[in-house]
This record gives C-alpha cells, structure tokens and sequence, in this order.
C-alpha cells in the first residue's frame, strides 16, 4: 500500500549519475583522477578546442554493458550519442555528448527489501534506461570576489546516467533504492561509490497527485550525495507539495512528468566513429 500524506499520494523517480571507473575520460586520454590543481587535467579535446574531435572510451562501453547485465536489463547492440545543447559556463562546446534516441542499457529493474511495520517486504524499481555521458567542469566561487572561475578537469569524465520509472512511493523506498544501486555499483566494480568526491550523485523527481490520478509536475532536487540527504529533502518536498495540491502550485520551470523523455531531441552527433584502447 502507498503511504497518504494528507490524503495525496507520493511519486518519486530517481536519475543517478555514477562515474565510471576509468583512468581516462570517456572522449580522450586525459586523467580522471580525484584532487589535482585546476585544468591541470584538460586536454584540447576536453577544452574543444578547434579541430578536435572525441575518441571513444571502450573501458566506459564495457562498464555500462557490465552494469546492464547486473540489472537484467536489454544491451543495444546499436547506440547512438547526440549532442545536448544548453549553456553551462564550465560546458566549453556550448553542448554536452550524451545519449537520447537508442541508450546502451535498456530497461531493467533494482529491488530491495524495505521493513513495514513487523514486515519485511521485497520492493522492485523498474529503471527506464541507462546511457553514457560526458560530465561539465566545474565553477569556482569560494576563491574570488565578484567574479567566478573555471576548472575543467571534470569535463568530460564518463558518467552513467541511471534512470528510474517514477516507482518510489515513499521517502523510505527512495533511500533504500539509492543504497541498493550504490551496493550494485561498486560490487560490480564500475564506480568506486566515493559520495564525498561527486562519484555517485542522485537527482530525485517529487511530485504527488491523488491516489490513481495522473501524475502531477514534478519538483526536480539536485545533485543528493548521501542517503540521509536524499531521505531528509525528499521528506520536505513531499510536504511542500501536500500542502499545496498540484493543480494550483507553481513550478520553477515547466518540464514533462517523471523520467519522461524530453520532447525535443538533441541532435544527432555522427563524427563518433573510433575507439581508443581500453583505458
């Protein structure tokens, strides 16, 4: 049964972002490792810089296979990357190699025991998709007054995006869906799991709605690196959304319902077509 909270059911879908544990970036040969001085580990490729052009990663393929065949979920024999435009600062191609149309990791479930009162029930999320892409860099306030700087040794570290349906009926089942994934993650060795240094970050979509009803708009909470986190902000925005039913809130930004795909596709990018070695 799902949990009422002053008489409006709860939805809640997940989107992981696990950092594979490459040595190299997932478009270039450039190192990943944690803690280096800034751009220190920026290559042409990674700054975009004119006349470069991505070479792929196998070891990230590899690992994203690895990781679809733990959740019995469907491998693309076909994939394909696209080019998602939006403008970050610390994004220098003005656009970020995702993937859109055809994932590597296709459906899929994670399933966790959760205690209900004297019982202990099995719960299953179903995972809509799982797909590759290269992380931004990163902006750098603390060290500057009235301006911003820039480090681009992130930029283009592989990531797997991890998506759920929107399964989750309670903050509980939200927790224990984010450890479950992160025990699958690094059991399996492709992501060392490590929270405090951005190698595995949750985003968790909240909305609530009546109970059987559509889905109402969703509230989207960012970049959740602890379980205690994720359960504490899922719990506050679930009540911030009870209290004012979906029909008349009014979201930050209009976006589709939960995990939905985006109903304008990114364009296609078709200069992928090497690999380099496993790196």
């Amino acid at each position: 049964m799902s949990k009422l909270v002053q008489g409006y059911e709860v939805v809640i879908g997940f989107e992981t972002h696990a950092q594979l544990s490459t040595k190299s970036k997932i478009f270039s040969r450039a190192s990943v490792a944690f803690g280096a001085e800034p751009n220190t580990q920026a290559c042409a490729v990674d700054m975009a810089l004119p006349g470069t052009l991505p070479v792929m990663n196998i070891g990230a393929v590899e690992r994203a296979i690895e990781f679809g065949l733990a959740i019995n979920a469907h491998i693309a024999e076909r994939s394909i990357f696209a080019r998602k435009n939006y403008f970050y600062p610390d994004l220098p191609k003005g656009y970020q190699i995702s993937q859109f149309e055809i994932p590597v990791v296709q459906g899929g479930e994670v399933s966790f025991f959760l205690e209900e009162g004297q019982e202990t029930v099995r719960k299953t999320v179903r995972l809509e998709r799982a797909h590759l892409e290269e992380d931004a860099g990163k902006s750098l306030h603390e060290d500057f007054i009235g301006q911003s700087g820039i480090d681009l040794n992130r930029a283009g570290t592989p990531l797997l995006e991890i998506v759920t349906q929107p399964d989750m009926r309670s903050s509980d089942e939200a927790v224990a869906y984010a450890k479950e994934l992160h025990k699958i993650v690094t059991w399996i060795g492709i992501c060392d799991g490590n929270m405090q240094e951005g190698s595995f970050r949750c985003d968790a979509n909240v909305s609530v709605r009546k109970p059987g009803g559509e889905l109402g708009t969703r509230r989207e909470i960012k970049n959740l690196n602890s379980s205690k986190c994720a359960g504490r902000l899922t719990r506050s925005k679930t009540a911030t959304r009870s209290n004012k039913p979906p029909c008349c809130s009014t979201p930050t930004r209009a976006r589709p319902a939960p995990c939905a795909p985006k109903k304008t596709p990114p364009t296609t990018a078709t200069f992928l077509t090497r690999t380099c070695p496993r790196w």
